[in-house]
């Protein structure tokens, strides 16, 4: 690296800092101020839950899915945040006797990914209070933490810039004008955009300061453990369509037969594969930096396998 890019990086990480100290907020003050769900309004916004391929519910069934995709949201983003945490504090290592700028960043950026798990435990309970019992989210976070984390810090790190990417066009989604769209849910997208943003910045910067220490044969087998975690994201998206499926068959007021199941369980996973791996992955900057870092062969893999997932 030579002076000028270094000068440039550590510019970087201050700006993240800086940015970091500008939209602190705190979960109750700024956040939820008192408020409550209310199950006449849609959680998610309708790019987001793909709402027109739900072709069989009515409108207000429609609404009802996009307040289960709400909680489901909130399990999902507790579960990412749990390995991504744990990975910056390990990354923060390489900064202890070096870039103090890099590791305040890191630090930092750890801090907020505590708070963001605070936040929506705080928000699966309180969806939890307006609709009916009987939802399911059985996927120990700390079980895919651990999993994640035994593969290795490019292929990590590569997952996790798709995860920060795909948090803006969420809170872009959610800011189109909507009078059927939650107000609170509207400010959980606004604040957790407001630090994601940065965080993205962090993560392609700690992606191509490890990259640069990998050889060809190390980053070979990291590309193939990035299509693996792709994979495992996509089992767990797997699972829930079927238990939300469920939870909406047996809480929706009507009768849902074996073909309309298996036709609304394909649309929840359609917008579950949306938002939790298209949205980032087709993001131009998650390709910019993608592209950056492998060959074209490599990334013929990574195509091929994203591929299988629509």
């Amino acid at each position: 690296m030579n002076a000028m890019t270094k000068v440039s990086t550590t510019e970087r990480y201050a700006r993240a800092v800086e940015t970091s100290k500008r939209v602190r907020w705190k979960v109750e003050e700024d956040v939820i101020r008192g408020r409550r769900f209310d199950t006449a309004h849609k959680f998610l916004p309708d790019g987001l839950v793909l709402a027109d391929a739900f072709t069989t519910l009515s409108a207000s069934e429609k609404r009802y899915v996009s307040q289960i995709q709400g909680r489901t949201y909130a399990n999902i983003f507790g579960l990412v945040e749990r390995f991504i945490n744990a990975k910056v504090l390990e990354l923060s290592h390489d900064h202890w006797f070096g870039d103090q700028v890099a590791l305040e960043a890191l630090v930092r950026f750890s801090d907020e990914e505590l708070k963001h798990q605070a936040l929506f435990r705080r928000i699966d309970a309180m969806i939890g209070d307006v609709l009916p019992k009987g939802y399911r989210f059985d996927i120990d976070p700390n079980g895919v933490a651990r999993a994640v984390l035994g593969k290795s810090t490019w292929a990590v790190l590569g997952l996790t810039l798709d995860i920060e990417l795909f948090t803006q066009l969420h809170y872009r989604q959610s800011i189109d004008p909507d009078t059927e769209l939650s107000e609170l849910f509207k400010d959980v997208f606004l604040f957790h955009w407001k630090e994601e943003s940065q965080h993205a910045i962090l993560d392609e910067l700690e992606w191509v300061r490890h990259d640069a220490e990998l050889t060809a044969e190390q980053r070979d087998r990291a590309v193939d453990e990035f299509i693996e975690l792709v994979a495992a994201v996509d089992g767990i998206l797997q699972s829930q369509a079927k238990a939300d499926t469920a939870y909406f068959a047996t809480t929706c007021g009507r009768t849902i037969g074996e073909d309309e199941a298996r036709a609304i369980e394909a649309a929840f996973l359609k917008s579950y594969r949306w938002q939790y791996i298209h949205s980032g992955a087709q993001h131009p900057q998650f390709g910019k930096v993608l592209t950056s870092l492998i060959s074209e062969q490599q990334g013929r893999r990574i195509q091929a396998a994203l591929a299988t997932l629509h």
